[in-house]
């Protein structure tokens, strides 16, 4: 981790710095400048109407009823390109419109719910199978430190309300 923020905070700073020297050499400095706000106010126009596609692809997945698994991994790399984007320098720019061409997004996407973990009972449960409906149904997990965890319950989604639970509202 430390490798990272010394990439992020000493080594590109030093090489945008570099850039734009190089870049104010060419072209002079108000075209550089000119530049910088340029790929700014671009980027950002096209973050925002790739976001709008990715929220609309996000909602026709839950009216699916699936989880929008890609477009949420999408999302996370349209947020770093926003963050690059924003970020004076033509390196980070670079960068940053890079993670606009949707081929890329989505092969990004794709690498984060691979290597995506999910935390499971200890940490507030998780099960990938809805319950079976009505009845009881017992069911396991593994907790903080591999133990299992056996469970009972009983589903009351589709009874009456119980007047006597409190957390119930109805």
């Amino acid at each position: 981790m430390g490798r990272y923020l010394l990439l992020i905070f000493i080594v590109v700073p030093i090489l945008e710095i570099a850039v734009f020297i190089q870049a104010g050499e060419l072209i002079g400095l108000w075209p550089t400048l000119g530049g910088i706000v340029l790929t700014a106010v671009v980027g950002v126009t096209l973050l925002r109407w790739q976001g709008i596609k990715t929220l609309q692809r996000a909602q026709a997945n839950m009216a699916e009823g699936t989880v929008p698994i890609s477009p949420m991994a999408e999302g996370v790399a349209l947020v770093a390109a926003g963050a690059l984007l924003l970020t004076p320098g033509f390196v980070t720019d670079s960068f940053g419109f890079l993670l606009l061409v949707p081929a890329v997004r989505q092969r990004i996407g794709a690498y984060l719910v691979k290597n995506m973990t999910v935390m499971t009972s200890a940490q507030g449960g998780f099960s990938p199978q809805p319950p079976p409906p009505g009845g009881s149904t017992q069911g396991g997990g593994t907790g903080k430190h591999g133990q299992p965890i056996e469970a009972e319950y009983e589903d009351i989604s589709d009874g009456p309300p119980n007047p006597d639970t409190p957390w119930r509202k109805d």
